[in-house]
C-alpha cells in the first residue's frame, strides 16, 4: 500500500507538470534545432548524472541534489504506517531536482503539446515503477557491496540512455544521420505531373521530372519514412510530397531542420512543401524527435 500510494501521487504531479511543460512548449514553438538542443542538454544532464553514480567526484558539484530536509522527510515517513504520507511525498517528487527526471522534463517540452508532454511525464513514472521497485527492493535486501554494483549498472543504463537521446539531438537538429539503410532513389526521366504526385510513387519512382521541368519526390510516411535517401537534381524547381499511408508514431511529425519546416503529416492523404530551386548538397529530414530520418541528395545533372 505505501509503495503503490508514492508511485500514484508521483504519477499525479509528474503527469500535471508534462501538461504544464507541453504547453510552455506549445507557446514558445521552439524550432526543429531548439528541439534537438534541448535533446540533447538533457543527454548531458543525464551524462552527469551517470557518472555519479560512477563515483565520479568532479561532477558532484554538477549534479542535482535534492534538499537535505527532503531526505530527512523520506527518513521519517518510513517509520509511519499511513498511506497518506507516502503518497505526499510521491507528490512532491516533481521538485526533486534528478539528473533524469530533469532530461525528461526537456522532452516534454520539446513536444510542444500539454497531452503529449502529460504523455511523456507519465510514461517516464509508469515505465520507472517497475525498476525502481526491484532496485528498492535489492538495496534492502542485499549488502553494501551489491548496493555499490547496482548503482553501476544503473550508471551504464543511463549512460546508454544519454547516447541514445543525444544521437536523436543531432539527427533532429539535421547534423547527423546514423541509420540510413536503403539505397538511394535516383531522380527518374520526366513524366506526366498529375501522375506524378497523385497516390505517391510513380511508375518510374518517387523522384520524377515533368514536362515543365518541377520535379517532385514523394516520400511515404507510414509508421516509418519510405524510402529514406534520394537523389535528386540540384537547380531545379522541386516539390516534396508527404504522402500519409495510414501514418502514424512520431513519423507524423515530420520536420526539415535546415530551413525550419515542420508539418504534420495527414494520416491519408498528401502534404506539400515548396523546396524552392536546392544548390548541390544534402538537405536532412526526421521526424520531431530524431527517431525517424532521411536525407536527400542534390546533384548536378541527377
Amino acid at each position: 500500500m505505501p509503495v503503490g500510494a508514492f508511485l500514484a501521487g508521483k504519477l499525479v504531479s509528474h503527469t500535471l507538470l508534462g501538461a504544464l511543460l507541453g504547453i510552455f512548449g506549445d507557446a514558445l514553438q521552439p524550432s526543429p534545432r531548439a528541439r534537438a538542443v534541448m535533446l540533447i542538454a538533457s543527454a548531458v544532464l543525464m551524462v552527469l548524472f551517470a557518472l555519479d553514480l560512477f563515483g565520479v567526484k568532479a561532477v558532484a558539484r554538477l549534479v542535482p541534489r535534492p534538499p537535505a530536509s527532503f531526505g530527512r522527510l523520506l527518513r521519517r515517513s518510513a517509520k509511519t504506517d499511513s498511506v497518506a504520507t507516502p503518497a505526499l511525498i510521491g507528490l512532491a517528487t516533481v521538485l526533486v531536482p534528478c539528473g533524469v527526471t530533469l532530461s525528461v522534463e526537456l522532452i516534454a517540452v520539446t513536444s510542444g503539446s500539454p497531452l503529449a508532454g502529460a504523455a511523456v511525464m507519465a510514461g517516464f513514472v509508469v515505465g520507472t515503477a517497475p525498476l525502481f521497485a526491484v532496485l528498492g527492493y535489492l538495496f534492502r535486501r542485499t549488502s553494501r557491496a551489491l548496493s555499490g554494483r547496482l548503482a553501476v549498472v544503473t550508471g551504464v543504463v543511463v549512460l546508454g540512455v544519454a547516447v541514445w537521446t543525444a544521437a536523436s539531438g543531432l539527427q533532429a537538429g539535421g547534423w547527423a544521420t546514423f541509420n540510413l539503410n536503403d539505397q538511394p532513389a535516383a531522380a527518374a526521366a520526366p513524366a506526366d505531373s498529375a501522375e506524378a504526385s497523385e497516390g505517391g510513387k510513380t511508375a518510374d519512382g518517387p523522384v520524377a521530372v515533368d514536362a515543365s521541368g518541377q520535379q517532385v519526390i514523394t516520400l511515404t510516411v507510414t509508421d516509418f519514412y519510405v524510402p529514406t535517401q534520394f537523389t535528386a537534381k540540384a537547380g531545379v524547381p522541386t516539390t516534396l510530397v508527404l504522402h500519409g499511408k495510414d501514418s502514424g508514431g512520431c513519423a507524423r511529425a515530420f520536420t526539415i531542420p535546415e530551413l525550419g519546416v515542420q508539418e504534420i503529416v495527414k494520416r491519408n492523404g498528401d502534404t506539400k512543401i515548396d523546396l524552392g530551386t536546392r544548390k548541390p548538397g544534402t538537405l536532412r529530414f526526421s521526424c520531431a524527435m530524431g527517431m525517424q530520418t532521411g536525407s536527400i541528395s542534390f546533384q548536378k545533372g541527377a
